[in-house]
């Protein structure tokens, strides 16, 4: 396949089709499509201080952060049927699809419509441990994006099923044999907190999860659950105060001991 042209962010050109996209113009995007033939599968590499050298996709543009544009199944559509591939990666820093970054973004009608396009629901490369888009959903909290996935046919890890309180899933990880690791368990274990699964998460601890584990954030199961604002999140809140756990404020003043 010929080598996608590169176009700096500063480019006119980059710029227009840009501001296309972010904005929803699907007929300046088509125009700029017509007149500029290969520029679907373009990359634009970014020049701002403090981004790297990593080039993104058009379809990059269209789920990056805070996603939601206007008109943006649609522009997924012309995109794709212009030439863009619904699977390219972002070149530098990290390798995430466009699908990780709509995941990232809670973007439940880009999901979708990135999947119809032919997205690898399983293409690997997120920014959290190199793993699915359904990695991204659930570490960033983007409840609505996970679930969406899992309907779409996504495979959770035992972390993602933990987090988003799959307890059969987690169930059949427990009695696998070999079973999960303790590390494993922890690390299910403050994800179940993350998502306030009281059910999973008294389960992961009667495993051997570690109560106070200082996991993402440098943050401790209950510091995680602490950041939810559900009624769900309040009982696991309860629970682990209940049951002795401690900030990382209170572990770092006192000890692991």
């Amino acid at each position: 396949m010929p080598t996608p042209r590169t176009l700096r962010s500063q480019d006119p050109l980059a710029v227009a089709v840009t501001e296309a996209i972010r904005s929803g113009d699907l007929d300046s995007l088509r125009r700029l499509l017509a007149g500029h033939p290969g520029l679907a599968a373009a990359r634009v590499v970014e020049e701002r201080e403090g981004c790297g050298p990593g080039g993104r996709s058009l379809l990059h543009l269209a789920t990056d952060w805070p996603g939601h544009v206007p008109r943006g199944p649609e522009t997924v559509a012309v995109l794709v049927a212009a030439g863009a591939d619904p699977g390219a990666r972002f070149t530098g820093a990290h390798r995430e699809t466009p699908l990780h970054w709509a995941a990232s973004n809670d973007d439940v009608p880009m999901i979708d419509a990135l999947v119809a396009a032919g997205a690898d629901i399983e293409a690997d490369g997120a920014v959290i441990a190199g793993g699915t888009p359904l990695a991204d959903a659930r570490a960033f909290g983007q409840w609505r994006a996970a679930h969406r996935l899992l309907e779409l046919g996504a495979r959770p890890t035992f972390q993602d099923a933990a987090t988003l309180g799959l307890d059969e899933v987690v169930e059949v990880r427990l009695s696998a044999a070999p079973p999960p690791s303790p590390g494993e368990i922890t690390d299910a274990f403050w994800g179940a907190c993350q998502g306030g699964r009281l059910s999973t998460a008294v389960r992961l601890l009667a495993s051997g999860a570690d109560l106070d584990r200082i996991g993402w954030g440098g943050l401790t199961p209950l510091d995680i659950a602490r950041t939810g604002e559900t009624e769900h999140h309040a009982e696991v809140v309860t629970w682990l105060t209940n049951g002795g756990a401690r900030t990382r404020a209170e572990v770092d003043a006192t000890g692991r001991g």
